[in-house]
Parts: structure tokens; sequence; C-alpha cells
């Protein structure tokens, strides 16, 4: 069973992911749409969400640049993924501060 299951996954590591990661903002933007239509979610965590989008678009042009300028791929060249991945650990600040808000603002009964 054990040798079944790395058959599996490095029959799945062979796999180019390069289509469903680009057909992925599809859902991503169905979801957006829909947050923004619920009025009693706050604009803090609208606009957390949507950094998403923004940590996704760094990610790729900060790529694209790793591949042109130093010929590694990203994960390669520490700083710049740290600074690609800062625009994910800002979007999830704003998210979170934007839950903490709503929580805050949701009244409490006591009985």
């Amino acid at each position: 069973m054990n040798n079944l299951f790395l058959k599996f996954i490095e029959k799945l590591g062979l796999i180019d992911n390069t289509l469903l990661f680009a057909l992925s903002i599809i859902p991503y933007a169905i979801f957006l749409f829909y947050l923004y239509k619920i009025k009693s979610v706050n604009n803090f965590v609208k606009t957390g969400f949507s950094l998403t989008v923004l940590f996704v678009l760094i990610t790729i042009l900060v790529s694209i640049f790793t591949l042109n300028y130093y010929d590694k791929t990203l994960v390669e060249v520490d700083f710049l993924h740290g600074l690609a991945e800062s625009f994910l650990t800002l979007s999830d600040f704003v998210i979170l501060f934007g839950f903490i808000r709503l929580l805050n603002s949701i009244e409490v009964n006591n009985s």
C-alpha cells in the first residue's frame, strides 16, 4: 500500500499544473464577487481577500524577474521570495484585522 501511494505521488508530480493555476483565478473571482455583495462583512475583510490577488500578481512578476535577471526560480532567490511572500502576510493581517473588528462589533447577549 505504501509503495502504491508513493507511485501515485510520483505520477502527480509529473503533471504540469500551469493551466490549473491559471484557471484557479475563476473560482476566486467568483468568491470575491459574492463577498462584496455581503453587507455584513466589513471592508477590511474584503480588501484583505482582494490583496491576495495582488500577492499573486507580485509573485508572478517577481518570478519572471528572477528567471530573467538571475536565471533562477523565485524560490532560489531568498530576498525576492521573502519580498513576494510579504504581500501575502500583508493581506492575511488585513483579513485578520477585519475579522477582529467584525467579532468586536457583534453584540453579546448575556442571559
